[in-house]
């Protein structure tokens, strides 16, 4: 999965999905080359149709353009698409599910409340991601 785009700049956005790391994650990378950012989640084992986010981050030198916001909308629109209910530990994503969570749930989306075993999980995913 990569989706093209462009930031606030007109610049080139690919937008990809990697699960080839220890934390999977959606990255963004401008001009075909430089990775700007991330947005980290995890997969619950116990819960196949749930994807817990938990991390966004985009390098400082890329700041303004928009990118965090990109991220976020192509992680969600994907999580549709996959038939995924969405767990936003992530600020950045529970934010934007705060504002727009009405016209998510609207356009397929699903979306709930982190719970203390998503807090756990993720715990647990960096810890073992350090060991790695």
């Amino acid at each position: 999965m990569t989706e093209q785009r462009t930031d606030k700049t007109g610049a080139p956005v690919s937008i990809a999905l990697d699960q080839d790391r220890a934390i999977s994650a959606y990255t963004v990378s401008v001009d075909g080359e430089a990775l700007a950012g991330r947005a980290d989640f995890v997969d619950p084992p116990q819960a196949a149709d749930e994807r817990v986010f938990f991390h966004t981050e985009v390098a400082e030198e890329f700041g303004g353009r928009g990118l965090a916001g990109l991220l976020v909308r192509e992680a969600l629109a994907d999580s549709i698409r996959r038939n995924l209910t969405v767990v936003p530990v992530c600020p950045l994503f529970a934010r934007h599910l705060k504002e727009h969570g009405d016209e998510y749930e609207a356009g397929g989306g699903r979306f709930r409340r982190p719970r203390p075993a998503d807090l756990a999980l993720v715990k647990e995913t960096v810890e073992n991601a350090g060991d790695a």
